[in-house]
């Protein structure tokens, strides 16, 4: 199964090291191939470097590619970790 989703970021920094760090050790739970995509660029949501490179500030607007058996469970719990500003207490 192929989920596609939209996340904002709402974290006041964007995409920088911690929140990479956060997502992709999320993302390594789940079997599904789980891709991001900002402006064209796409990269693996297992990879810190990759989220890395998106160059995605606060408002930012991520395209979520989850495809595979737990699809919809790694999704959902994206977006609740995205909302909830990546578990980092002072973003």
């Amino acid at each position: 199964m192929t989920i596609e989703k939209e996340v904002t970021l709402v974290n006041k920094y964007g995409m920088h090291v911690r929140p990479a760090g956060a997502l992709a050790k999320l993302c390594q739970k789940y079997s599904s191939e789980i891709t991001f995509e900002n402006a064209g660029n796409k990269v693996s949501g297992k990879s810190v470097l990759g989220l890395m490179t998106l160059e995605a500030p606060v408002g930012t607007v991520l395209k979520v590619v989850a495809d595979g058996d737990d699809a919809d469970l790694a999704v959902a719990e994206i977006e609740e970790l995205v909302k909830n500003h990546f578990g980092i207490a002072d973003e």
